[in-house]
């Protein structure tokens, strides 16, 4: 016959009474345990952090953008033809000629009649930096 045990009273068939043993209360007049609610605190905080990790997204965007328009400045120029050794912080104007073929020339656009691409200054990085792009 097995022996009844009232609800409040703890007990296990390998230890028997144990409530003096256990990490948590056992008596009907302890504090009540509450499991506090973190799904508005994990919201909150994922909000956070997705809003974070958007801006540096947008900020490494942007300046791979302009690292990538620096490279097609850099390429467009260098791929030109010029028959003279460029002079850093010199400003160039880029041409395309009538053959199709783009070259650099120190005559700006408004004393010449030639299709003008764009304006440039060697910098002393020996990169090209757009001054003025009409096209």
């Amino acid at each position: 016959m097995k022996k009844e045990r009232p609800d409040n009273v703890v007990y296990n068939d390998e230890t028997g009474y144990n409530s003096s043993l256990l990490n948590y209360p056992t008596n009907v007049g302890a504090p009540v345990i509450k499991i506090d609610n973190i799904v508005s605190w994990k919201s909150r905080n994922i909000s956070a952090v997705n809003k974070e990790f958007e801006n540096k997204f947008n900020e490494l965007k942007l300046q791979y953008e302009k690292l990538l328009q620096e490279f097609e400045n850099n390429e467009l120029v260098y791929n030109s033809t010029f028959s003279f050794e460029p002079v850093i912080g010199e400003i160039y104007h880029l041409y395309r000629g009538e053959d199709g073929i783009n070259f650099l020339s120190l005559i700006s656009p408004l004393e010449w009649n030639k299709e003008h691409i764009g304006t440039f200054k060697l910098n002393s990085d020996k990169k090209w930096v757009s001054i003025d792009k009409l096209s």
